[in-house]
């Protein structure tokens, strides 16, 4: 594995990690094909990291999550939560889509982050409800909690869908693109959400994103793949990196860009 000059120091718990992925190869089928989405990926995730996957699309960035969040068996390797294999999904891993359509339109927003403690009979019907108005003041939707989702922004279906997640009070809040389908504007503001919401809490979190800009601005440490199949480029700890960001953001994305800029210079 190629590592950065400055990685990895673990952010938070240094006694072990949480999250262990060691020789993690996954594959899919296709109706035509077997597709190899990463292979032979390492890393380890410590309590109160911002951990992110950044490379580009095909990467086997979600493909890993789906890994973590027990959907998709590794082929080779394995994935260990707390020193425990994981076999199957379960409520200590709450992922957070892109899509806004991921909250019940039949539910307001207080019954939709209510409804993962209930149907898991992790809290009786009160504790559930005290807990998602908790985690609904905590992403400022307190005045929202009788509306329903059509009437939200998706800005505010994003935050709901946060809440839901956090509510559970999860080993690891995994996000997908989280933000993506936001306009410019709104996803700056939700990743300084995050973040503020972060040093609340200071939960463990794995978030998928092709941004470098995001990855800089959401994550204390970056591992970075290379184009499919995924492979490990540089694990980098942006916390401690001694580039400013903008430096930094060119360094990326050299490692990210260095194979097609040799390509393009080698041709006639």
């Amino acid at each position: 594995m190629a590592l950065a000059a400055d990685s990895p120091a673990p952010a938070a718990d240094t006694a072990a990690p949480l999250l262990e992925v060691e020789g993690v190869t996954l594959q899919y089928k296709t109706r035509q094909h077997l597709v190899t989405a990463t292979y032979r990926v390492d890393f380890r995730v410590y309590r109160g990291d911002r951990f992110i996957l950044l490379g580009p699309s095909g990467c086997g960035k979600s493909s890993l999550l789906k890994g973590v969040g027990g959907f998709l068996k590794p082929v080779e390797g394995s994935i260990r939560l707390n020193g425990r294999a994981i076999e199957r999904p379960g409520p200590d891993r709450m992922m957070v889509f892109q899509e806004f359509d991921q909250l019940l339109p039949w539910k307001t927003v207080k019954q939709n982050v209510m409804f993962p403690m209930l149907a898991s009979r992790r809290c009786s019907a009160r504790e559930a409800a005290e807990r998602a108005m908790a985690y609904i003041a905590k992403v400022g939707l307190e005045k929202f909690c009788d509306i329903y989702p059509h009437m939200l922004s998706g800005g505010m279906k994003q935050r709901v869908a946060i809440a839901r997640a956090m509510a559970m009070e999860p080993a690891i809040l995994l996000m997908d693109e989280p933000f993506a389908s936001l306009d410019a504007l709104t996803r700056r503001k939700m990743q300084d959400e995050l973040l503020l919401l972060w040093e609340d809490i200071r939960f463990t979190m794995l978030f998928v994103t092709h941004s470098i800009e995001e990855a800089i601005i959401v994550g204390n440490r970056i591992l970075v793949l290379s184009p499919h199949p995924g492979q490990v480029k540089a694990e980098i700890n942006s916390d401690r990196s001694p580039d400013g960001a903008a430096s930094l953001q060119r360094r990326i994305r050299r490692m990210l860009f260095a194979e097609e800029v040799e390509a393009a210079g080698a041709s006639p």
